[in-house]
């Protein structure tokens, strides 16, 4: 086998994060209710959008956000996702490969629009989500990159792209190529009500093609359908190799091969909790791809995703090595 020149490949909802300032006024007069989280289509996307004022474009989704995080810490990371031949289309592109990440996609010539976020931050700090989906549910195992998966150590794959079909044949497909090429496959579980949708196609990915599991609490309970955290870390333990598994402020538990190894929860102030669950995978394939000890990884998972929670947005915003003490 030979060596990877990868050290995570991420597959997921390639969003682009479009963040403004935005006065009540505006959000009153759009109907829009001050920190919700909403799905909205591609007409309204369109003149909300134009309506914004100037704003910040990042590549963004759950993936693209721990991809992000991961090349922050020195990792060597790759990602697929898809997006459209338009303006946001090209921001995502140039971003991921911006901050180092191998984003080897091509563009959908046709169909929907580059999927996008239009977040609106009021002086209070609240942030309105007003999320289109667009071209990155159109997924599916053409656009897999199969010479990027073969070479990566680790393929990371994102629950939130579960829904449709296509993209559910595309992460069976994508482990098989993982798989037979010596790799690693992970799979975060993303939401709670995402596995409450597809819980046995799940429970069947990660019984049979996942090495690695991230996962919360709320997700974990949902997944096996108990009623406490240590009957899901138990059934977790019998189906993968490595369950990591957070538990916010009580911190997380790393279970490799059975063995479990408590972690704590990194003491910070928190501001947005938005990507504290990328960040945390991030941080702990960060360091897996260093051969570093199970609890180890879970300490820079914590020391990611602490730095994620104490700030607005998703993407480091201060120096995480110099966190966990590598320099």
């Amino acid at each position: 086998m030979t060596a990877p020149t990868l050290d995570i490949l991420g597959i997921g909802n390639a969003i682009v994060d479009v963040l403004a300032r935005a006065e009540p006024d505006f959000l009153a007069g759009r109907g829009l209710h001050p920190g919700e989280m909403r799905l909205i289509d591609a007409a309204e996307a369109d003149a909300l959008y134009a309506a914004m004022g100037p704003g910040i474009e990042s590549s963004g989704g759950s993936a693209g956000n721990t991809c992000a995080v991961a090349a922050a810490l020195g990792a060597r990371v790759g990602y697929l996702g898809k997006v459209a031949e338009d303006e946001l289309g090209r921001v995502f592109a140039h971003d991921m490969r911006a901050i180092g990440v191998h984003f080897p996609t091509p563009p959908a010539k046709a169909g929907a629009p580059t999927a996008r976020c239009l977040i609106l931050v009021t002086a209070d700090g609240q942030r309105t989500m007003n999320t289109y989906l667009g071209a990155c549910v159109g997924f599916g195992p053409e656009d897999l990159d199969e010479a990027s998966i073969r070479a990566a150590a680790v393929t990371y794959m994102e629950g939130y792209l579960f829904d449709p079909p296509a993209a559910q044949a595309a992460f069976r497909h994508a482990a098989d190529i993982a798989r037979g090429a010596g790799r690693e496959v992970a799979i975060t579980l993303s939401d709670a009500f995402c596995v409450g949708r597809h819980r046995d196609a799940f429970r069947d990915f990660v019984r049979d093609r996942a090495d690695i599991l991230f996962a919360n609490e709320a997700e974990l309970l949902s997944l096996y359908q108990v009623d406490s955290f240590e009957a899901g870390l138990a059934a977790a333990s019998r189906e993968v190799r490595v369950a990591a598994l957070t538990r916010s402020e009580k911190g997380s538990v790393v279970v490799v091969e059975g063995v479990a190894h408590a972690v704590a929860a990194e003491p910070t102030a928190v501001v947005d909790t938005t990507g504290a669950g990328d960040a945390y995978a991030a941080g702990f394939l960060a360091a897996h791809a260093k051969g570093l000890p199970p609890a180890e990884c879970g300490r820079w998972g914590s020391v990611a995703a602490a730095e994620a929670i104490s700030h607005f947005g998703a993407r480091p915003q201060s120096d995480l090595r110099a966190r966990l003490g590598l320099r």
